[in-house]
């Protein structure tokens, strides 16, 4: 049976509000309250049924009156961000990323009530280099690419969880590391390159890309929280495509440039604000990586609807995208003005 009372964290953000959404037209829930510090989309707010948001911030300990005085047995927390898809406030961002879970979970521990705890993670745990694993699992070593980037705040943010399940082994807890998600209506990263007209790229590597469409992300948290499943699982599409294929897919122009320039034309075009290249980021792009989901298949009990050619291409046909006319001229245009700046920002 699903819990009575269940909170979600994030609901301002596309996953998280259409999760309120589906937990709000569920009947078997006695109450659904969903928080963020700014509400979800009017859409969302149309279709919540008996749902109701609270303005709240996760980084406020009075998160925790929140979850004693609405009694809530279930938290979802859906609001950790792996990779803002525009430039954003760093600082703000790892604020609500280690802060706000280690003030949610501490709630969560102090509340006798809490018996069930939904997490939402993402791959980009284990890094990716050249000696990366070929196909990462569960048990793989958590190594992110950087020291100070969203990736470093979610292998924090798991530690948080991997110490509340210490402390309170009662409380049923699920955690998913996601593969990069991309759907229709979703503004991350990738969707934001992949629809630029000349997409750079790093001269000699042609990554794996696995994908994740947006509405496999939603079922999988919508069933850990109507169903007790346990244990850390990776979530990914079957399949993979590597870089150039993508873009080839998506009618855009690639535009290989040498790996030392990269980071310069990820600052201009952040710069810009076009789309937010973090390190990590740039590091996928170069090696990518890709999840086993056995795990998730066997134990949890859900094979992905769609695999990653799927996801891409409802992706390039929800987004409209259109191939790209006249592409040698207009990558050739395009590498000298990125080149350019990013030789005038490296000086």
């Amino acid at each position: 049976m699903p819990s009575n009372i269940v909170l979600v964290t994030g609901v301002a953000g596309e996953l998280g509000g259409k999760l309120l959404a589906r937990l709000g037209n569920n009947p078997d829930f006695e109450r659904v309250i969903g928080v963020d510090t700014v509400a979800p989309d009017k859409t969302v707010l149309q279709r919540m049924g008996h749902a109701e948001f609270v303005r709240a911030d996760i980084r406020n300990p009075l998160i925790a009156k929140v979850i004693s005085t609405a009694e809530v047995d279930t938290v979802v927390h859906a609001s950790c961000t792996a990779h803002p898809a525009g430039p954003g406030r760093r600082t703000a961002i790892k604020e609500v990323n280690v802060i706000g879970t280690m003030r949610l979970l501490a709630a969560c521990q102090r509340s006798p009530l809490v018996k069930k705890l939904v997490v939402k993670s993402t791959a980009a745990v284990y890094g990716a280099s050249a000696r990366s694993q070929a196909v990462f699992t569960e048990d793989s070593e958590l190594i992110p690419t950087s020291s100070s980037g969203y990736a470093k705040d979610a292998v924090e943010m798991e530690g948080y969880v991997r110490g509340l399940v210490r402390r309170r082994p009662d409380i049923t807890t699920t955690l998913f590391r996601f593969a990069n998600i991309i759907g229709p209506e979703t503004d991350t990263v990738l969707s934001r390159y992949f629809a630029l007209p000349v997409v750079p790229t790093v001269f000699g590597f042609d990554a794996r890309i696995q994908l994740l469409h947006s509405s496999d992300a939603l079922a999988v948290l919508e069933r850990a929280t109507l169903e007790d499943k346990p244990g850390v699982f990776n979530v990914g599409s079957e399949g993979v495509l590597t870089l150039s294929q993508a873009i080839r897919r998506a009618g855009r122009v690639e535009l290989p440039m040498p790996r030392s320039v990269v980071p310069s034309v990820g600052k201009v075009l952040r710069g810009a604000r076009v789309v937010d290249f973090s390190a990590d980021q740039v590091r996928l792009l170069n090696f990518g990586r890709v999840v086993d989901i056995t795990k998730l298949k066997d134990e949890f009990g859900y094979t992905p609807r769609w695999t990653t050619r799927e996801t891409f291409d409802d992706y390039i046909a929800g987004r409209g995208l259109r191939p790209v006319l006249d592409g040698s001229k207009l990558a050739g245009l395009a590498g000298k003005v990125l080149v350019a700046a990013a030789t005038g920002q490296s000086r």
